[in-house]
């Protein structure tokens, strides 16, 4: 093995916390969208008192779950005194702390220490997390572990790519996710040609440090040919697991986010990802998700998120209820190895029509195989029968959310 991962071997040690008071515990969610949304549902059908902090009205916070809303500052020192000042003044200690996006988890991870006296933290340690959160660093131990993953080229500049001998397509993307802007928020940035891919870095490099900016190789297909190995894991071991095909996304090329996922079994993945979470001795949430490249039949993989994903409540509906089993191992509860079983099926409506959309034009979807994704076993993104308000308001959030994009108030 490396020195990375012996190296690794040695760091990755996570302590139990301690706290200097209890009370009732419940969990506080950082984030309002229907990752969130999800874990409220989880947690508050098992009578756990569950807050969320969010920067404005969102789907998790109009939830029957949400027993309060807490408004989320903006900046990182604000954010970390913020959770402070909740645990304190309120008394949450020993609450679950959940981080929602990449932004969260690295504040956590980064305060881990300090965070650890108030709250469960569900975060791994920076030691761990550093590894997810900047891509350069999860394809180093992925060319470690010889876990595929797509070609990646680390430009010092332009320069570099006008005599860079690489076929194309090839796409642009942030070894990391700080701030909101063009690229940063988008998933990818395509360049069919040379001179575009010129013109896409400079861009790039204007929005963000150019030593993040990554070139790779555009695999071909969609969310047809992309996969997810997801887990609650204890020191590298898994507990929990799922496996499931990403079938559709929106866009459709470079999807923000899945709207159709279905539970499979793919060994092909699971072997891989077991073998990173082991490697690092990975404690918690995880979703791993991979690439079928039809060029050399290689899964690769694509992104590492140390956190609960989109659609983790499909993975209820399978047997395999996530954050209530994270809560149950958090207050030290001994939990039976559990899998979901293959077949059940979750979709976020009303952006998997416009996904669908997308694809009927294409050519790549037949109305009779959309159809065919309808009826039993089937999870709704944001509908609950006994708690429907959140499907309610979607439509109004989006719109507020695209007339601040619009007008330059969002963040």
């Amino acid at each position: 093995m490396t020195q990375t991962i012996k190296r690794l071997d040695s760091e990755l040690r996570v302590a139990p916390p301690s706290f200097r008071a209890a009370g009732p515990a419940g969990a506080l969610l950082i984030g309002g969208d229907r990752t969130a949304l999800g874990i409220a549902r989880s947690l508050g059908r098992q009578g756990i008192a569950v807050w969320v902090l969010a920067d404005g009205p969102a789907v998790a916070t109009v939830s029957r779950y949400a027993q309060r809303t807490l408004a989320w500052p903006a900046t990182a020192a604000e954010q970390l005194a913020c959770l402070i000042s909740l645990a304190e003044q309120h008394g949450l200690y020993g609450w679950a702390l959940f981080a929602h996006s990449d932004i969260s988890s690295a504040l956590i991870a980064q305060h881990h220490e300090q965070l650890s006296e108030y709250y469960r933290l569900t975060t791994p340690p920076w030691e761990v997390l550093r590894w997810a959160y900047d891509k350069r660093l999860t394809y180093r131990i992925a060319d470690d572990l010889g876990i595929g993953y797509p070609w990646t080229y680390y430009p010092d500049s332009a320069r570099d790519l006008v005599t860079l001998e690489r076929s194309f397509p090839l796409i642009l993307k942030p070894a990391i996710k700080q701030g909101y802007n063009q690229f940063t928020s988008a998933k990818a940035w395509r360049a069919d040609n040379r001179q575009e891919l010129v013109m896409r870095y400079t861009e790039a490099c204007a929005l963000v440090d150019p030593e993040l900016v990554m070139v790779q190789d555009l695999i071909p297909g969609g969310g047809e040919v992309q996969f997810s190995y997801v887990a609650l894991c204890c020191d590298g071991q898994p507990l929990a697991s799922a496996l499931a095909r990403r079938a559709r996304q929106y866009p459709i090329d470079f999807g923000h986010a899945s709207t159709f996922v279905e539970t499979i079994e793919l060994p092909a993945i699971e072997a891989p990802a077991r073998l990173l979470l082991r490697a690092l001795r990975y404690t918690g949430l995880v979703e791993l998700e991979f690439k079928l490249d039809a060029r050399d039949g290689e899964y690769k993989l694509l992104d590492f998120n140390p956190r609960a994903w989109a659609w983790h409540s499909l993975c209820r509906a399978a047997g395999v209820d996530f954050p209530f089993l994270y809560w149950q191992l958090l207050h030290g509860e001994q939990l039976p190895e559990l899998r979901a079983q293959p077949g059940v099926r979750w979709m976020h409506l009303s952006k998997d029509l416009l996904a669908v959309w997308q694809e009927l034009r294409r050519g790549r979807l037949r109305m009779g195989e959309y159809l065919g994704g309808f009826g039993t076993g089937l999870e709704w993104a944001l509908f609950a029968s006994d708690d429907p308000t959140p499907s309610l308001v979607e439509l109004p959030l989006a719109l507020r959310t695209a007339w601040k994009r619009r007008n330059g108030t969002w963040h």
